[in-house]
């Protein structure tokens, strides 16, 4: 079968209750913030950086059967994205705490996420990616569901990426055994954080991963490539100015990275393309 030109992705789609909080935050009084409710999730947020760069993209996932999943599936739509979900239960919510740097802290609810089942080999139908984002990769029917369509976007010659999301989540899980659950599914190309590789022991430990292509972000300091059988190369982001919400930097990353090879460019200038897709995200917020 022909591998096409979509990056997929699969995963959860919820609603964000972004709170810019005022100052510190006041026990048991009030605490000036801002609230702001948008469509999040991070494999739709990955969906929809793809489609703001112009080339196709695809999401598959679970939301529920209720007013905010109309909204968000309609949302995720509206940016151009394919979707392709199935639904039933209650659409998740995640609240994410921003302080005065932008940083942010996240209290989740995954809702009926997790419960995605019942794989179609027809989702992968013209994808040249299959993303994943580690969350899609344990708890309930999606862990399963995404297993099986990994195995089958091998088969098609599809490349498979994991991102691996949450240093909370790989502390949950054990270093030794997360590091075998992702090694185990032969990605193509791996993606972590800081924070994610010192939870398995440092960057070198993540490129040993099997991937043919590893990243390690280190927010405003030079990304980690590691390329298999080549010397480890730094890749400098560009400096930013007023950062407000680094919410979805991640995500935008890898659309900008996966994109980048999909195109056909080298590592070194995927990576570059992933710093540009990443700072865009943070100054659009």
């Amino acid at each position: 079968m022909t591998v096409g030109n979509v990056i997929g992705t699969i995963g959860d789609l919820v609603e964000d209750i972004a709170v810019r909080l005022g100052g510190p935050v006041n026990v048991a009084t009030d605490t000036p913030a801002r609230i702001e409710r948008r469509r999040g999730g991070s494999a739709a947020n990955m969906a929809v950086s793809v489609a703001r760069h112009g080339r196709p993209a695809r999401f598959i996932g679970h939301v529920g059967d209720d007013a905010v999943g109309v909204a968000m599936v309609g949302a995720l739509a509206a940016e151009g994205v394919d979707v392709v979900v199935r639904r039933a239960g209650r659409t998740g919510t995640i609240i994410v705490l921003l302080d005065a740097a932008g940083e942010r802290t996240m209290l989740t609810d995954r809702g009926a996420c997790a419960d995605l089942a019942d794989p179609d080999p027809a989702w992968l139908d013209g994808l040249g990616v299959l993303h994943v984002p580690a969350y899609s990769l344990v708890g309930g029917a999606l862990a399963s569901t995404t297993a099986t369509l990994i195995g089958w976007a091998h088969e098609r010659g599809v490349r498979v990426s994991i991102d691996l999301s949450s240093a909370a989540l790989i502390n949950d899980i054990g270093a030794a055994p997360f590091g075998r659950l992702i090694a185990g599914l032969r990605p193509d190309v791996v993606l972590a954080n800081e924070l994610e590789a010192d939870c398995l022991g440092g960057p070198s430990e993540v490129a040993v991963l099997g991937a043919a292509v590893t990243v390690v972000k280190q927010g405003a300091a030079p990304a980690l490539l590691y390329v298999a059988g080549a010397d480890p190369v730094e890749v400098p982001a560009s400096p930013l100015r007023d950062v407000r919400d680094t919410t979805g930097a991640g995500d935008a990353f890898a659309a900008g990275l996966l994109s980048g090879l999909l195109e056909g460019l080298a590592p070194v200038a995927a990576v570059e393309a992933g710093h540009l897709s990443a700072a865009a995200a943070i100054t659009a917020h």
